[in-house]
């Protein structure tokens, strides 16, 4: 297993009612760095790293758990890290004037994040907060510079994934702009659907309905009593921390109207 690393702050074991970690989890307490190779190649910043990129990138590798609602990342704390999000679902979040946490986006298995304050060299401009108990993956600041600078595959990602950061972050103001809560809720689902295989439109990996209030800054009762009357609806339905489209464009008139 990986060395702990020094900057990191200590993390509390995991949720003991929480499932057992994957079998990438596994490979690493048991130090089989193959397993940690292949599980590091299905993160698409890494996907396509040579085998010299890749060894130094699992030499430096950092794994963290941490519990359910621990904070990750701390607004104001330094930059000295990239971080992949392995396992569990991560939300983050900034804290307005007043004391509210505003959630600003989730982050699924796969996704990288940090590298605001890794390019910049400046403290952390959010905080990102453990909504289930996750493992998490930290890569030294000099280590992820030197990918961006001599990776291709790295560095094209990079570009890619910050356009699209601006345009999400704009569109994403604009929601918080509507004053109606349901339409703004409908406009959520809007934003933050994928389309599946089959033309199939869903919203992965549901965040809470207090999460998503903290998102969108209205109640939690108000997300419930919209979500359920899409279902009655017929507009969507409920799977297992998914919800499925199944009438978009009956969705998009109610986001537009």
């Amino acid at each position: 297993m990986t060395a702990p690393d020094e900057q990191a702050p200590a993390a509390a074991p995991l949720d003991p009612a929480a499932p057992p970690l994957d079998p990438v989890a596994a490979a690493l307490e048991s130090g089989q760095p193959y397993s940690m190779q292949v599980h590091l190649r299905k993160i698409p910043l890494l996907a396509n790293l040579t085998e010299e990129e890749m060894a130094m990138v699992r030499a430096d590798l950092r794994i963290r758990q941490y519990a359910k609602r621990e904070v990750v990342l701390q607004k104001g704390a330094s930059g000295d890290s990239l971080l992949f999000l392995l396992q569990g679902q991560l939300q983050v979040i900034d804290i307005t004037e007043d004391g509210r946490a505003i959630g600003l986006r989730m982050l699924a298995p796969g996704d990288f994040f940090g590298e605001i304050a890794v390019i910049n060299g400046t403290m952390r401009s959010a905080s990102v907060v453990a909504t289930t108990a996750v493992l998490v993956a930290l890569l030294p600041r000099n280590t992820a510079l030197h990918l961006f600078s001599h990776s291709p595959s790295v560095a094209n990602q990079m570009l890619r994934f910050l356009a699209a950061k601006v345009q999400r972050d704009s569109e994403f103001r604009a929601l918080l702009s509507i004053h109606n809560t349901a339409k703004r809720i409908y406009s959520f689902l809007e934003l933050v659907k994928e389309k599946k295989e089959g033309d199939v439109e869903v919203v992965e990996n549901l965040p809470t309905h207090q999460d998503i209030a903290n998102m969108i800054n209205t109640s939690r009762e108000t997300v419930t009593r919209t979500l359920l009357a899409l279902v009655q609806q017929g507009i969507v339905k409920k799977g297992t921390h998914r919800l499925i489209i199944i009438d978009p464009e009956a969705l998009q008139k109610l986001a537009q109207s």
